[in-house]
């Protein structure tokens, strides 16, 4: 069924790449060309195809307009409505919420089914193109062609009309998923600019987004339809707001609705409006968005002739920098944690971290392809915990969600300070490390520190919070070992062992223990239990990324070690029909559809067999990232399962991303170039590289051979010269 899909779903992407619009005739795309949005809006990546420049605030694109997992992200390939274009979207992260400030354009008399779709068109993926910065369709029940683009915090629309009496409607009230509107407001400021907000509550406990809109015509007319809403235990909280603007319209007649959005004011929004899209000019703003991504994805140059393989490539890099988002006004001024505004001064600020997923990969990557963000967003991180008390956790809308587990704000502050990234504050940053580390109220951050573990009895994904608050800690003892600071790192460092308090070596499996010390009776790895988060005994086995050296002696020897790796992707789930929705892109036990186990299959290049990584480094690149809707074989997670692609394509990948030791895999090009902003060039070449010549014979380093597993930050950095000779049989055990 699945190989079903994808053969429909490529036959319906190249069909609608036939309908590229006239504007983009002779354009110069550049890399864009090689950009598919549609990569993961269908079966589980749960990605929008929307219209964003990098890490924009604005995410502007097409909702469905029903609920449900598949719908979490708006769209949904399989859908074959179109209820609106709103202007606020999560990239692949299995919560629902967001879907703000919705505009829906159409003929009367218009179409409208029962909730909760209401109003909507039908469309076809034949009448559809999306890449990076722009997305069109064609409404089908009402003739309207619908263009997309955006600036960082303004998305423009294009509708051209037929001839009809037309409306363009603005749906406050609607909300979807987790979203829940508690109050919204409309005001006309003149005859073409209107202005509002909507507040609502879903992930984000408490989002506020406020708009200023500007129609490139005066509307005809309008009404504003308002309704309470009511709570149960409240009473009414707020307003719900319709607005219908209408318009008499002329054959091809284009109206273009810019819409910029503030987390923080309608004055925001107006002076963002002002100082990003002053004229109404679609296609300029679209080239715009296009040499922005055309700047950024050129960071990293790959040789290849197989198109879609570039494609792939290039989609990963754009899906990598949708996250997190840009939160604050071209003034500096944002919404923080404690509800008051605050002004950044030299910095942006930025939302939408999802760090359990983002630490391992994303933030990495970031460090050599976008350094500048990288400093603006650990000032987050710090303005964060002055204001909160704490290091963000899963942050969105100035608010902490308190999604997911660990306090992995940690590592990405620890790898860019290791890295010598940015100007900020390194004593501000260690405090807040430490302090974020030592909540002893928080998830039984207080018993762990104690007895060394977290008790299943007290919470749940104990087995797992007590694996990542090691790792925190090994990259807090880092940091304070580099700084000096003694004290601080003998103590983290011990900390950072606790993961072996969950090992029962009468099972060999790391296992849940209650607190009064007693292992879970009965256990078995492969069940998906409450103790373990979003993954089984088998997956977590190997979260101890920071001393693979302790984890080989715990299971008894590289031997040992070498066998349980194997088991691990040969051991096939006893009823996959039963396997939670998490758990996707299977190789055995191995599930590359979530985070956890990502640098699981570099971990052969520790047991003396490198072919096995290659071998399955190259499974997955070849066969669980396509060219196709349903191209991605678990949830996009803001640019973790990209980034995973991204450094594997490229032949290494961070398995601890505070190392600065990037372990050796199998490279998916002949030629790869790492554009630096130090002006070097790191350069990775592979001789006759193919998809069957997957392994590694010899590895070379400037001309001169090299025997380790990994390569360096500083070989990166200096602009040195990778050189990979490649074949379709295993090589020798070519490191030290």
């Amino acid at each position: 069924m699945k190989h079903k899909l994808s053969f429909v779903c490529a036959v319906s992407l190249l069909a609608a790449m036939s309908c590229a619009p006239k504007q983009e005739a002779g354009e110069e795309m550049g890399l864009v060309q090689y950009t598919n949005p549609m990569i993961g809006t269908d079966f589980t990546g749960n990605t929008y195809p929307g219209a964003q420049v990098p890490f924009g605030m604005v995410q502007l694109s097409p909702d469905n307009g029903l609920p449900g997992w598949d719908r979490i992200s708006g769209y949904f390939y399989p859908d074959s409505t179109i209820a609106g274009f709103s202007h606020t979207h999560l990239s692949g992260t299995g919560a629902g919420d967001l879907y703000d400030i919705s505009f829906m354009p159409v003929t009367n008399p218009y179409k409208k089914a029962d909730a909760p779709l209401g109003i909507y068109s039908s469309f076809s993926h034949n009448d559809e193109q999306a890449s990076a910065g722009y997305y069109r369709v064609w409404l089908k029940d009402y003739n309207i062609n619908v263009e997309l683009t955006s600036t960082e915090r303004c998305g423009i629309q294009r509708y051209t009309f037929p001839e009809a009496d037309a409306s363009i409607i603005l749906n406050l009230k609607k909300a979807m998923n987790w979203d829940f509107t508690t109050d919204s407001h409309v005001e006309v400021v003149d005859s073409c600019t209107i202005r509002g907000y909507r507040h609502s509550m879903g992930w984000s406990p408490k989002q506020h987004v406020y708009f200023q809109t500007r129609f490139s015509r005066p509307f005809d007319s309008f009404t504003l339809d308002t309704t309470a809403i009511e709570t149960k235990d409240a009473g009414r909280i707020g307003t719900a707001t319709v607005a219908t603007f209408n318009f008499k319209t002329a054959k091809n007649e284009e109206i273009l609705v810019t819409t910029a959005l503030s987390g923080v004011s309608m004055e925001g929004a107006a002076k963002n409006l002002e100082a990003e899209v002053p004229k109404d000019d679609f296609d300029y703003y679209h080239q715009q968005a296009v040499a922005r991504w055309n700047d950024v994805l050129g960071k990293i140059e790959v040789t290849s002739e197989d198109a879609d393989l570039k494609t792939v490539f290039y989609t990963a890099m754009y899906h990598a920098m949708l996250a997190p988002t840009i939160y604050s006004d071209v003034d500096g001024m944002y919404l923080g944690p404690d509800g008051k505004t605050h002004q950044a001064d030299g910095w942006t600020n930025y939302s939408t971290f999802s760090l359990w997923d983002t630490y391992r990969a994303s933030h990495p990557l970031f460090t050599y392809i976008q350094p500048k963000r990288v400093n603006d967003m650990i000032e987050c991180f710090l303005h964060f915990y002055e204001q909160s008390g704490a290091l963000p956790l899963w942050n969105l809308y100035g608010c902490e969600t308190d999604m997911m587990i660990g306090y992995h704000a940690v590592p990405v502050i620890v790898d860019a300070y290791l890295k010598g990234i940015g100007n900020f504050d390194a004593e501000k940053a260690l405090e807040a490390c430490v302090a974020s580390a030592n909540r002893d109220d928080y998830r039984s951050i207080g018993f762990y520190k104690k007895h060394g573990y977290v008790p299943r009895d007290a919470e749940n994904w104990s087995m797992s919070k007590t694996m990542e608050y090691a790792y925190d800690d090994y990259c807090i003892a880092r940091m304070a070992e580099a700084m000096g600071k003694k004290d601080i790192a003998a103590e983290f460092d011990k900390r950072a062992q606790n993961y072996r308090n969950v090992f029962n070596p009468a099972t060999s499996f790391m296992q849940p223990r209650d607190s009064k010390g007693n292992f879970i009776p009965d256990y078995d790895p492969e069940e998906y239990i409450e103790d373990i988060c979003e993954s089984n005994g088998w997956q977590y086995y190997w979260s101890v990324q920071h001393d693979i050296e302790g984890l080989i002696e715990l299971t008894g020897g590289e031997e040992r070690f070498a066998q349980r790796l194997d088991s691990m992707f040969t051991f096939n789930p006893t009823d996959s029909s039963q396997l939670p929705i998490f758990s996707t892109g299977m190789i055995g036990q191995y599930a590359h559809g979530n985070e956890p186990g990502h640098h699981v299959i570099y971990l052969f290049n520790r047991t003396k067999e490198p072919w096995k990584t290659q071998q399955y480094a190259a499974q997955v690149m070849h066969t669980l990232y396509m060219n196709t809707p349903d191209g991605l074989c678990g949830n996009e997670d803001c640019g973790q399962m990209s980034s995973w692609y991204v450094f594997s394509a490229m032949g290494f990948y961070p398995v601890d991303p505070v190392s600065g030791r990037y372990e050796i895999g199998t490279p998916l090009f002949p030629e790869v170039k790492m554009h630096l902003d130090n002006g070097k060039t790191f350069t990775i070449q592979a001789k006759n590289v193919s998809r069957d010549n997957i392994y590694i014979q010899s590895v070379k380093v400037n001309g001169q051979p090299y025997t380790k597993s990994y390569i360096t930050h500083e070989m990166i950095m200096q602009g040195d010269t990778l050189q990979f000779e490649m074949s379709n049989q295993p090589g020798p055990v070519w490191y030290e």
